[in-house]
């Protein structure tokens, strides 16, 4: 990458200290949605940290740590825009959820066998 091009996305090069403040601008329940995060926001050119935010997955029964177990962080200048791509594709997901659970409720009505009637007397 040239160092024109890294100073376009804002940075530094090799021999420059990097002095961005990274905070966190959104959360995942598993390293899967986590992965995705980042790389919508790596597809966007916004520098990304995933951070565990637990160090097991009995944290919160020991410790009583509630954090979320992925923390999304990038450049603080870009948090907004960042929590803004992430928002979206959460209810992305969620609206995609619904539709999967809808049709599969509607399969499986359409394939149920309809009940015996009684026997006559």
């Amino acid at each position: 990458m040239s160092a024109e091009e890294m100073r376009a996305r804002g940075l530094p090069l090799p021999h420059e200290l990097d002095t961005r403040v990274f905070v966190r601008a959104g959360s995942a329940d598993d390293p899967f949605t986590a992965e995705v995060y980042a790389q919508l926001l790596q597809d966007e050119n916004i520098p990304v940290l995933v951070r565990a935010g637990r160090s097991g997955v009995v944290d919160k029964l020991t410790t009583g740590n509630v954090l979320p177990w992925w923390e999304i962080h990038v450049p603080a200048e870009q948090q907004m825009r960042a929590a803004t791509l992430i928002e979206q594709e959460r209810l992305r997901e969620l609206a995609t959820n619904d539709e999967a659970a809808a049709a599969a409720e509607a399969e499986e009505r359409e394939t149920e066998a309809p009940a015996a009637s009684p026997p006559s007397l």
